[in-house]
């Protein structure tokens, strides 16, 4: 039991870590951590339908809504119709918001080789399975 304990909190002091992390290197960018999060699963996965990108990042269409509306006028995305559904509008990053994504994209490589740098390749994959394990759990 105390090792699920120390598990439980050292989860959260990283999360906590990433998430400070995540909201200083936003913050210099000038976006909101949605906006970002959202440029991030369009870069990731690509045009995707609204309500697909809402379950993504866990919020109703309306809200996706106004954040969209904001990165439109940014030129972060765009909205296009959907080529088989013409009630399906779909989202994709526009050249700014790839340019955004891939330098983005690059900070967390950095970081994630930088905080993994004492460990040995071996430690590394471990990790790497570990973490697609409890991802799936999501």
């Amino acid at each position: 039991m105390k090792d699920i304990e120390q598990l439980n909190h050292t989860i959260i002091e990283f999360y906590e870590k990433l998430s400070s992390w995540e909201q200083s290197v936003v913050r210099d960018k000038g976006f909101s951590l949605p906006q970002v999060h959202i440029v991030e699963i369009l870069g990731a996965h690509g045009a995707m339908r609204m309500k697909e990108l809402a379950d993504k990042i866990g919020v109703t269409t309306g809200t996706l809504t106004v954040q969209v509306d904001k990165m439109v006028n940014a030129d972060l995305i765009c909205r296009r119709p959907h080529e088989s559904d013409r009630r399906s509008i779909l989202v994709e990053l526009t050249e700014s918001g790839e340019v955004l994504y891939q330098e983005h994209d690059q900070l967390h490589l950095n970081l994630t080789q930088d905080i993994t740098a004492k460990l040995s390749d071996t430690d590394r994959l471990h990790m790497l399975k570990c973490l697609q394990i409890m991802n799936q759990e999501f």
